[in-house]
């Protein structure tokens, strides 16, 4: 009867403990139906990924010195690498495996984005709502300093300036194509993929490229190069079908000036489509005078050349002069903001953020922001603007900060938040994170890289816009580090730090294209 006794009572443990483990899992369950539910109508009717995530960072990983790489998905909601649960410590796309991804290119509106490996100069396709690799667009002979790819997915542009070799990829074709351009750095095409613009390393002149068509025959490139005026090459060799072409952009009121261009870096499309901002470098780039110079589009399309005298017309509108810097811009449909540095008396050079007002071509306002080699700028929620920007800890702020200089000039850090004019409200800018090495009055970065920076993160390499989340995300310094769009202060980023050195970062699901 003991013996009988002890066996009922071991039963029916069992059975509580086989009850307590399916009312947990049941929990668990619930809770991640709870946690991460999706609306019966997605917006756009996009797919429900595979993490169950709604609101999902993309970060470029790389690790063993560029040998391999990653792409790991963060919960931007929630902050943090798993989910809420625990039952999943990370997410990643599926079938990535190329090193060194330091360029993401993102659509969120087409659920789509392509990943660049400097590494292996390849370009993968990623399918957001799988999460997965769905397969290669392309690789270049060498590797890009600039790659543009439009919406629309046609064709995809790079510029490989080692060899000084445009390449084109024509989707529609199968087909890829060199075009020769030496010392070419930088491509850029507008989203209906119409115009294609090229810059050159320490040059005046812009380039753009021309699809040759039924009226315009040429039997060998030799003839192409000759016939068309302006042309530097055309490809392929026998029937050429593509030509990169001088932009004529001729000041009428001073058609003797040697240029219109000085030192152009890159270019913005308006948001009408009707113009295009090309951004002048200036004395940042060794240049004389650094400023902004409008053309219309109607005279870059790809597709309008003709052989009529003159082959292509003119595309000049005007030139503005901004003597703070340019070498990025963005732009809210009336002010462009524009991004650059200014030499100062001792020879360094000191950040500036200039706000254009687009109908009256005057600038409005210049602020002082953080120093460096600008490359990012996005709008975000509470207002504001953000700049990132690349070797910061060798401008003005810099050195007064060795100086012992301890206001706020004396934080060199590579990120700023701009507060835009609202009512009688100017605008105002802060350099994040807010540190301040006064002897009185120490403050030091809140979440130290592994280099143990007391006072400096690194170049921003990433930015993105969590839309309606007030955060940004950033790789800062080769780590992931997020902050408040509200103040500017920095989110613990302890459940979002990754393992290796994040290269950039993309808003998977945001609204619109504008979030990177």
């Amino acid at each position: 009867m003991k013996n009988r006794s002890l066996f009922t009572q071991s039963l029916r443990a069992q059975i509580f403990c086989g009850l307590l483990i399916a009312v947990a899992t049941l929990g668990l369950t619930s809770c991640q139906e709870v946690l991460y539910k999706f609306p019966q109508f997605t917006f756009a009717n996009r797919p429900i990924p595979p993490s169950l995530l709604a609101n999902r960072v993309l970060v470029g990983i790389t690790a063993n010195g560029g040998a391999s790489g990653s792409l790991e998905i963060l919960d931007a909601l929630n902050d943090l690498r798993g989910n809420i649960q625990g039952t999943k410590l990370s997410f990643s796309i599926s079938g990535y495996s190329s090193g060194f991804p330091d360029l993401i290119l993102n659509f969120p509106s087409e659920i789509t984005g392509y990943v660049y490996s400097n590494t292996l100069g390849d370009v993968q396709i990623v399918n957001y709502g799988k999460e997965s690799v769905t397969g290669s667009a392309g690789t270049f002979p060498a590797k890009s300093t600039g790659l543009a790819i439009p919406p629309t997915f046609g064709h995809i542009y790079s510029a490989e300036e080692s060899i000084g070799q445009l390449g084109i990829i024509d989707n529609s074709t199968g087909k890829s194509y060199g075009l020769n351009l030496p010392n070419v750095f930088q491509v850029v095409v507008n989203t209906g993929d119409s115009v294609v613009l090229a810059m050159v390393r320490n040059s005046n002149t812009i380039y753009r490229v021309i699809k040759l068509n039924a009226n315009t025959p040429y039997a060998t490139s030799t003839e192409a190069v000759a016939g068309v005026t302006g042309a530097v090459d055309c490809e392929p060799f026998n029937i050429p079908v593509y030509c990169v072409v001088a932009v004529n952009s001729v000041n009428p009121a001073a058609p003797a000036a040697p240029s219109t261009f000085d030192r152009p870096v890159n270019a913005y499309f308006s948001l009408d489509g009707n113009s295009v901002y090309v951004l002048n470098c200036g004395p940042e780039c060794g240049g004389t005078t650094a400023g902004v110079t409008y053309l219309q589009n109607g005279a870059l399309q790809v597709n309008t050349y003709t052989n009529n005298t003159p082959a292509n017309p003119n595309a000049f509108l005007a030139t503005l002069p901004v003597p703070g810097g340019v070498t990025a811009a963005v732009s809210d449909g009336t002010t462009l903001y524009v991004s650059g540095q200014q030499i100062q008396s001792d020879g360094l050079l000191a950040g500036n953020l200039s706000a254009i007002n687009l109908a009256a071509n005057t600038i409005t306002s210049v602020t002082s922001i953080s120093d460096g080699n600008h490359t990012k700028m996005l709008f975000a929620d509470d207002n504001t603007l953000w700049v990132g920007s690349q070797l910061c800890a060798t401008g003005e702020r810099a050195a007064r900060s060795a100086q012992g200089i301890t206001d706020q000039t004396a934080n060199y850090n590579c990120l700023t938040r701009v507060a835009l004019p609202s009512g009688s409200t100017p605008i105002s800018a802060s350099i994040i994170p807010a540190v301040s090495q006064s002897p009185t009055s120490t403050v030091a970065v809140p979440y130290p890289n592994t280099n143990q920076n007391q006072f400096y993160y690194g170049d921003l390499t990433g930015l993105c816009w969590v839309q309606s989340l007030h955060k940004v995300y950033t790789a800062y310094g080769g780590q992931i580090h997020a902050f408040n769009t509200a103040d500017g202060s920095e989110i613990n980023n302890k459940n979002i730090t990754v393992q290796g050195t994040a290269l950039d970062v993309a808003y998977m699901d945001a609204a619109t294209d504008a979030a990177d």
